[in-house]
């Protein structure tokens, strides 16, 4: 089953059956294009994409905040019992991210980090250049749920390179995530044939990884042109 929309993801989940997703891995956006302008940074210039100039990720943090509330309320009822939550997000949102998740009923399990092997080395003369990204790990109303680690110890500290040319076949987005990570928790947190969801789907790196493991997939993705680019991607896979 593979499921794509495009839309409001708070919106599209009203529509969705409840507790039907076993794992939601996803990647908001981190409210720091506002906090990213008035830093004194050559980022723009030296990106077309830049994500603190495209306009969806520069909400004032009481708004942001809102949003995020409304978006948990929501994925506690679609998510089920026992099911997962993986969220990226910048590590200086990360107590919010919680916070707003316990209220309503996810249980914190911990925070763990991606070193991106060759980030892009931006001002790399006037500080430290910028190589990690934080992920947050949720359980729905429970302790535990699925956990393929094959007896061996899984560190919550994750090493890939930034994402390949052949994963921008069907264009770039300016947060996309390599497959190899998203595979990695959706083969520990998921077993065959359950139901993923990205509600921020972007690239589609997630229903890429998810269909190719043979689970089911649900994406939303407000931008169209981003949907369209993630439809395409998607669907490919089983030509």
């Amino acid at each position: 089953m593979i499921d794509i929309r495009c839309g409001e993801c708070n919106t599209e989940m009203r529509n969705l059956e409840k507790r039907t997703v076993d794992l939601v891995l996803t990647d908001p956006p981190y409210n720091l294009g506002l906090f990213m302008q008035k830093r004194e940074t050559n980022l723009k210039a030296m990106r077309e994409n830049y994500f603190g100039g495209a306009g969806w990720d520069d909400m004032e943090f009481d708004k942001w905040k809102l949003c995020m509330d409304d978006y948990f309320a929501e994925l506690s009822r679609v998510v089920k019992v026992g099911g997962a939550v993986i969220i990226f997000m910048s590590i200086i949102k990360v107590e919010t991210i919680i916070n707003l998740a316990e209220k309503h009923g996810f249980y914190y399990k911990t925070t763990g980090i991606w070193h991106k092997t060759n980030p892009m080395p931006r001002n790399m003369n006037l500080h430290f250049v910028n190589s990690t990204e934080a992920w947050i790990y949720f359980i729905y109303k429970k302790r535990t749920g699925t956990f393929h680690n094959n007896g061996r110890v899984l560190h919550d500290f994750i090493e890939s390179s930034v994402v390949p040319q052949s994963e921008t076949r069907y264009g770039k987005h300016p947060t996309q995530k390599p497959e190899v990570i998203l595979r990695h928790f959706i083969e520990v947190l998921t077993n065959e044939g359950d139901t993923i969801m990205d509600t921020f789907m972007g690239s589609g790196s997630t229903g890429a990884a998810a269909v190719k493991l043979k689970r089911n997939f649900i994406g939303i993705e407000l931008d169209k042109k981003y949907f369209d680019n993630a439809r395409k991607r998607i669907l490919s896979i089983n030509e």
